[in-house]
């Protein structure tokens, strides 16, 4: 039976991934987003609930995990974090089975894997899409954002592979450091040329 050709998005903090993503969903590109399922599942009546709050008491409530609390107990302990990974990312994958399958018949599928390099690997995937920015526009990006600083920044890239190891283990790179309407078009003939059915 033939599957959807499937491509992973990947891309440093502040890249650009989530409005690329947003753009291939646009043009009608079914896209699984990890970071949207695990904000479902740890979401109220979530089903990591339980194994979350077991590992880490005082993470969950009503309204699912207390993101602050579930960032402090883990934050900067690679013990913890790699505890809440067996939890999270198993569950994620499951959920990624059953996204392709709900689209058996679409051409191209997308997996939009924020760690795809560090975390999850190229197993599942027939090409993989790194967007891609300058460094000082990727700072700019991330600085802008409510609540973050220059230390936070520095150790979210130090668990992250650099820019130059991702786009040289890319097939295809998307550059969003240039307009919105050009990384437009660099998305659209992306599609187009994995996916000439469309």
């Amino acid at each position: 039976m033939s599957r959807p050709f499937v491509l992973g998005l990947t891309g440093s903090i502040g890249m650009g991934k989530s409005a690329v993503a947003s753009m291939m969903e646009e043009i009608g590109v079914p896209v699984f987003d990890a970071d949207a399922q695990v904000r479902l599942m740890q979401g109220p009546d979530g089903v990591l609930l339980p194994a979350i709050e077991a590992a880490f008491p005082g993470t969950t409530g009503p309204d699912g995990v207390d993101r602050a609390k579930l960032g402090a107990a883990v934050f900067g302990d690679d013990a913890a974090l790699a505890r809440l990974e067996a939890i999270v990312h198993p569950a994620v994958a499951k959920a990624r089975v059953r996204f392709l399958k709900d689209h058996a018949a679409a051409p191209l599928v997308v997996y939009d894997i924020p760690l795809l390099f560090e975390k999850t690997g190229q197993a599942g995937v027939d090409a993989v899409a790194v967007v891609s920015a300058p460094a000082e526009a990727q700072r700019e990006r991330v600085l802008a954002r409510p609540g973050m600083t220059a230390e936070k920044f520095a150790q979210i890239l130090a668990r992250q592979m650099p820019d130059a190891e991702k786009r040289s283990l890319a097939n295809h790179i998307i550059d969003t450091g240039t307009s919105l309407a050009e990384t437009r078009a660099q998305v659209v003939a992306l599609i187009e040329r994995l996916s000439p059915t469309r």
